[in-house]
């Protein structure tokens, strides 16, 4: 086997491991929690909550649920549903990851692409107006909270202006407003990073010999800048995943998207655990699968860096 297939075998033995230890934290963590997701409803018995929670397991030992919840798990099987009867997790799950798939990948896309943008055009004017704009807008991107961001589209282009709808999911133009809002972080991070390494990159000797063979400013940041600039963003990917993940959690209760995150939201104010350790793991799993992608991406982008030894797991 070459050293790629061992390098990804290796990898994938390490995700399973990450995603065990992330299933078995959020179990426990679900242990802790007061009572169970019965206890809270007052019109209730206390003969029938004991027989609901027999119904759902909760009456035997911890280890035991423990074992079958990991058996359950290896065959996809992630529970009933303790907020809407006879629902199985995974079916309600099925029918929202659709709206938050497409909600994320909208917004890393475009925030990701303007924010390159925004990253050339202010190393290119380094130290201009232009520059100072651009550092300004990637300030206030990470720094704003992007349920803030929410609001305020909402009042500005659905309530004053009233050019796109304010909420729901009926359409693209639906999408617009919490796009917008969720790729503002994506676009800061981008746009610091590229103006970085761009601008030390349009200072390096190569650079300056590519020019003085008569290709232009905006050929030369294009054609060796970028590539050579693009190597850090690829790390950002892990760690903007996870910033949109957690974002949609409350921009997708802002504008009422019948998403995941809405979905988890409502689990926990139900103490419902399968689902609650559902959207966990789903999540987690995303995640992990993203930073492979991350590692394997950097050989592609740089030739210099060996999957074998140069990407870091």
């Amino acid at each position: 086997m070459n050293s790629f297939g061992k390098y990804f075998l290796k990898r994938v033995f390490f995700m399973i491991i990450t995603l065990w230890l992330i299933a078995t934290i959020t179990f426990f963590l679900m242990q802790l929690l007061p009572g169970t997701p019965y206890t809270n409803q007052e019109k209730l018995s206390p003969e029938t909550i004991a027989m609901l929670n027999k119904q759902s397991g909760l009456d035997k030992p911890v280890i035991v649920q423990y074992g079958i919840y990991l058996k359950n798990l290896l065959v996809g099987d992630f529970g009933i549903s303790f907020q809407f009867k006879n629902q199985p997790v995974a079916k309600l799950l099925a029918g929202r990851i659709g709206p938050s798939v497409q909600l994320g990948a909208q917004a890393i896309i475009f925030g990701t692409l303007v924010g390159i943008l925004l990253g050339i055009i202010a190393a290119m004017r380094q130290n201009t107006w232009v520059d100072t704009l651009a550092t300004l807008m990637a300030i206030l991107g990470r720094s704003i909270p992007n349920f803030v961001f929410a609001v305020l589209l909402q009042y500005i282009f659905a309530m004053k202006l009233k050019v796109l709808p304010i909420a729901m999911w009926n359409g693209f133009a639906y999408t617009i407003l919490p796009t917008i809002a969720l790729a503002m972080s994506p676009m800061a991070d981008s746009a610091r990073f590229i103006r970085t390494e761009m601008v030390e990159v349009l200072h390096s000797d190569y650079v300056e010999l590519a020019r003085a063979k008569g290709l232009s400013r905006w050929q030369v940041a294009v054609r060796h800048g970028l590539r050579n600039s693009l190597i850090p963003l690829i790390t950002l990917l892990g760690p903007l995943a996870v910033g949109l993940m957690t974002g949609s959690l409350v921009v997708e209760n802002i504008f009422a998207i019948p998403g995941i995150g809405e979905q988890f939201v409502k689990s926990i104010m139900t103490n419902d655990y399968p689902t609650i350790m559902a959207v966990t793991i789903l999540y987690s799993a995303l995640l992990v699968f993203v930073i492979l992608i991350v590692d394997l991406l950097y050989g592609l982008i740089d030739p210099r860096i060996r999957v074998s030894g140069g990407a870091k797991g």
